[in-house]
């Protein structure tokens, strides 16, 4: 198997896990959302140490806490990252999948706009026409609901204010994992002693086996997508990016069997379209890029 179909079966396995991630949540029910967050946090902690171990790479993270810098741009993400698997776990527990999924949808669209206003990077043609569709679509619900999508804004905004802060410091993804349920951890753990240990015990053997997995649930889809992003192009795991909204999307619609109206239905598809508009456009430039560097190559 080369390195590129290597690359794409850990990309697609990673964003399977989080595309059907809510299956597995809702395998704890009736614990609290705010019960499987400290769960989460805490059971992460232990697992990634062993797979910091066996891949010799915990030396690597212990020196992380040399530098205060560094240490405090991971608590700002750590507190990002918290508090985007809050809002995604309160959406499953209350009916908001498909909500949570088109959070999703509109990261790309959001990152766009974060690297415009944070990095000063500029924004062409289709990416404009892009962010026109996806405030369309903000503005359509707006309308139709009379309030903000809190939970697709919420879950797009946390994960990519989290995704440009994690840019700072060259801490790779496994390592901050670590660092980042390391600080979450004794919160963790005084929020499960001050509330009857967050419901382990409480539900039955098969509700505390899901809670304890919570570590590796987290930790094993983005072991994989380290894995895919260290071997393939960019371009490529952007595409292979929207299979984790859409099986989110199936399982609300399928699964879950939450309504979805008219006015759900346009908001999407004006998502879709602006992605469409990136997603091609990103693709053009990349194979422009590719036959530029080519051509060099025979010049040189």
């Amino acid at each position: 198997m080369s390195d590129q179909q290597r690359g794409a079966a850990y990309g697609v396995t990673a964003y399977l896990i989080w595309g059907f991630a809510a299956l597995y949540w809702v395998q704890t029910e009736p614990v609290d959302p705010r019960d499987l967050l400290a769960h989460r946090a805490l059971w992460s902690v232990p697992f990634v140490f062993v797979c910091l171990l066996f891949s010799d790479r915990l030396k690597a993270a212990l020196a992380v806490f040399k530098q205060p810098r560094v240490l405090g741009i991971m608590a700002i993400a750590a507190a990002l990252s918290g508090t985007n698997w809050l809002v995604f776990l309160w959406a499953i527990s209350n009916g908001q999948a498909t909500e949570a999924s088109l959070g999703y949808f509109l990261l790309p669209l959001l990152n766009v706009v974060i690297g415009l206003t944070l990095f000063g990077e500029r924004v062409d043609r289709a990416q404009q026409v892009g962010i026109a569709f996806a405030v369309a679509a903000v503005l359509l619900q707006i309308f139709h609901r009379g309030g903000l999508p809190l939970v697709s804004l919420g879950l797009a905004c946390t994960f990519g204010l989290y995704g440009a802060i994690r840019k700072k410091v060259s801490v790779s993804s496994l390592e901050g994992l670590f660092i980042e349920t390391l600080m979450m951890s004794p919160l963790a753990l005084y929020w499960m002693h001050t509330h009857e240990w967050a419901g382990l015990g409480a539900h039955g053997l098969r509700v505390d086996m899901f809670l304890l997995g919570a570590g590796a649930m987290t930790a094993i889809p983005l072991i994989s997508y380290v894995a895919s992003s260290r071997l393939l192009p960019l371009t490529a795991l952007g595409l292979i990016f929207y299979i984790g909204p859409t099986a989110q999307l199936l399982v609300a619609l399928l699964i879950f069997k939450e309504p979805f109206d008219l006015v759900q239905g346009i908001a999407f598809g004006l998502v879709w379209c602006g992605l469409a508009f990136v997603t091609v456009d990103g693709i053009r430039r990349s194979r422009k890029r590719r036959a530029h560097l080519d051509v060099n190559r025979r010049d040189s």
